[in-house]
């Protein structure tokens, strides 16, 4: 079985660590034929994920956080190579959801001797997502998180409470499946693949990443009291219970704006918009696990 780790070299707040190399001692020791690319650019490990898939490697294999494996699930679909993941990140909600480990050595072990199964993946405006996608605060977050200059959760926990104070929620209307259509207010309007963002913050408790659903997770508003509550139920993963925020699945949703609403895949800021479609693709993805 051939593995093709691509590293995101800029991934992670570790950059003492020579990962190249322990990558190299650790696939050597499990006996892998593999090989190494870097990525250079935003975007590129999409491009050589497509490449190692179409040079026929076996398992194509994130090294990086949940950007680097949202772009190398991107190059994988339609492919005969699975996604494998070695965890880099801050975050890493879908290793998480995976029950990946987070340490180099066992990553690595995983991705060497794996067992492979497929899992759903989402889509926003044309935009595969494999964990979560979002409008609204944490879309928002992201945002600013990216311009923050530095990683981590304690710098994100800064960002979201700063922002916290400014955030507005935005008129939207939402139809699921073609057929509910109710007006509301976005604070924030998740669609959860898998049941995490990441660092455990449960946004969807319930997800299954094989069931063929959306878990779609409403926050209409965020007065003190209930920030409270929504932070508890995701650090508890009782976000579901707690009364914090309102659950619907779908396989198809649509959402249109009244104003400019920002939005995120898997993390990552995208773009604004008013006008949004989610679907849900079953089984589109194998995973090395």
């Amino acid at each position: 079985m051939r593995i093709c780790f691509i590293l995101n070299p800029t991934s992670g707040t570790n950059r003492s660590q020579d990962v190249p190399a322990l990558l190299t001692r650790y696939a050597t020791t499990a006996g892998a034929d593999f090989v190494i690319w870097h990525t250079r650019y935003a975007g590129h490990a999409e491009e050589l994920a497509r490449q190692a898939a179409a040079e026929g490697y076996r398992v194509v294999a994130a090294v990086g956080g949940d950007g680097t494996v949202n772009e190398v699930g991107r190059g994988l679909l339609g492919t005969q190579a699975a996604l494998g993941i070695v965890p880099r990140g801050s975050g890493n909600g879908l290793a998480r959801h995976l029950h990946i480990p987070l340490d180099l050595p066992g990553a690595v072990r995983r991705v060497c001797q794996p067992t492979f199964q497929r899992i759903d993946t989402g889509e926003i405006n044309g935009r595969p997502f494999f964990c979560t996608a979002g409008l609204g605060f944490d879309a928002h977050v992201s945002k600013m998180f990216a311009q923050a200059g530095t990683r981590g959760l304690s710098t994100y926990v800064k960002v979201a409470l700063r922002e916290y104070r400014r955030f507005r929620p935005t008129p939207v209307q939402v139809t699921l499946e073609g057929q509910e259509l109710f007006d509301t207010h976005c604070y924030v309007l998740a669609f959860a693949n898998a049941a995490q963002y990441g660092n455990n913050a449960y946004i969807a408790p319930r997800a299954n990443i094989q069931d063929g659903l959306l878990d779609v997770c409403l926050i209409d508003g965020l007065s003190l009291p209930r920030a409270v509550r929504v932070g508890l139920g995701l650090a508890l993963g009782t976000l579901a219970v707690s009364g914090g925020a309102v659950y619907h699945t779908s396989r198809h949703v649509l959402v249109r704006a009244a104003t400019p609403l920002g939005f995120h895949v898997d993390g990552d800021y995208v773009d604004d918009a008013t006008d949004f479609e989610v679907l849900l693709h079953p089984l589109a993805l194998e995973v090395a696990v």
